[in-house]
C-alpha cells in the first residue's frame, strides 16, 4: 500500500480516482511515498527520504524545489 500525504485540501472527486485497498491517502502521515499538493509552499518544507513522487493539482512548479 502506498502512503500519499495531502499538504492541502485535494478534490473529492480527483481523491476517488486512487482505490483505497492500494492507497493510504491522509493529511498527517508517516513516511509518505508520495506527496499531493496545490499551493503549499514545500520550499522549507523538510523532504521526507521515503518521498519518491510529488502531485500537484494546478499549474506550474513555483512552490515545488525543483532542481
Amino acid at each position: 500500500m502506498y502512503k500519499i500525504l495531502t499538504l492541502n485540501s485535494i478534490s473529492v472527486s480527483g481523491l476517488e480516482r486512487l482505490p483505497r485497498d492500494r492507497y493510504e491517502i491522509a493529511s498527517e502521515i508517516q513516511h509518505p511515498d508520495a506527496v499531493l499538493l496545490r499551493s503549499f509552499a514545500m520550499h522549507d518544507w523538510p523532504v521526507p527520504p521515503s518521498l519518491k513522487a510529488i502531485g500537484r493539482a494546478g499549474a506550474g512548479v513555483n512552490n515545488i524545489p525543483v532542481p
